[in-house]
């Protein structure tokens, strides 16, 4: 993948991008709803590597520096059926609030819809991940469902789950357009 905005670029991750991946990963506030804990530098180096050969996840660049300031992830869900996608968005917290996530999802979904001919895109995310939530619903997603301690991602110091409840939310080709 290879997207340009008028500020970003959106790429595969290589082995350069490890510190730039460390940044944004080792920040508490950044990895709160997601499945894993801080990354140590080591861990981001071994990241780094994994995300490199992994096509799921897109890399989020300015554009004038080449600095990764966060990652998109894509999948297609059950590609036998019908052309839908789930994406999701980690962006370092230096660089949130300009618009940046916004940008690079709607960029995203351009080329889901136009070049991959996407019919549905879904997204979920924690209740309380409200940052999440709004950005979806500004870029015209539907809030489909709330779903009551369906997930959980981490454990306590006990190895007890800690669900959460979550919204799944969707998007058509035709509600794009």
């Amino acid at each position: 993948m290879n997207v340009d905005t008028d500020r970003l670029h959106l790429r595969y991750f290589n082995k350069h991008d490890a510190e730039d991946l460390f940044e944004y990963l080792s920040q508490d506030k950044v990895i709160k709803y997601e499945p894993y804990n801080v990354y140590s530098k080591q861990e981001a180096y071994k990241e780094v590597v994994n995300r490199s050969n992994d096509s799921s996840f897109i890399a989020v660049c300015l554009l004038e520096k080449n600095k990764v300031i966060g990652n998109l992830y894509l999948s297609m869900t059950n590609p036998q059926k019908v052309n839908t996608y789930q994406i999701g968005f980690v962006f370092n917290e230096n660089f949130q609030g300009f618009g940046y996530a916004s940008e690079a999802v709607r960029a995203l979904l351009d080329n889901l819809f136009t070049k991959y001919d996407a019919h549905r895109v879904i997204a979920m995310c924690n209740t309380k991940n409200i940052k999440s939530w709004r950005l979806l619903e500004k870029l015209g997603f539907r809030r489909e469902a709330t779903r009551v301690k369906n997930m959980y991602l981490k454990k306590d110091d006990d190895g007890s789950p800690i669900w959460f409840n979550s919204y799944q939310y969707a998007l058509l080709k035709e509600e794009w357009f």
